[in-house]
C-alpha cells in the first residue's frame, strides 16, 4: 500500500458540516470521504492514471 501524505486543510465550517453528513451516510471517516471526492476529480479531469497504465504501454 502507498504510503499517505498528510496535510492540513482549512475550510468552511458549512462546508465541513456537510461533510461530515455525507461521510456518515456513507459509513466513512471525513477524511475518507474527501479523499474519494477528490481521486473522483481527478479520473473526471484525466489527471489520475488509471491502475496499469503506462507510458511504455501507449507508446506500442
Amino acid at each position: 500500500m502507498a504510503e499517505k501524505k498528510r496535510f492540513l486543510l482549512r475550510i468552511d465550517q458549512e462546508i465541513y458540516d456537510a461533510l461530515e453528513k455525507w461521510a456518515e451516510d456513507e459509513f466513512r471517516s471525513v477524511n475518507a470521504q474527501i479523499e474519494i471526492i477528490i481521486k473522483k476529480g481527478l479520473k473526471d479531469s484525466g489527471r489520475l492514471k488509471r491502475p496499469g497504465s503506462s507510458r511504455k504501454k501507449n507508446e506500442e
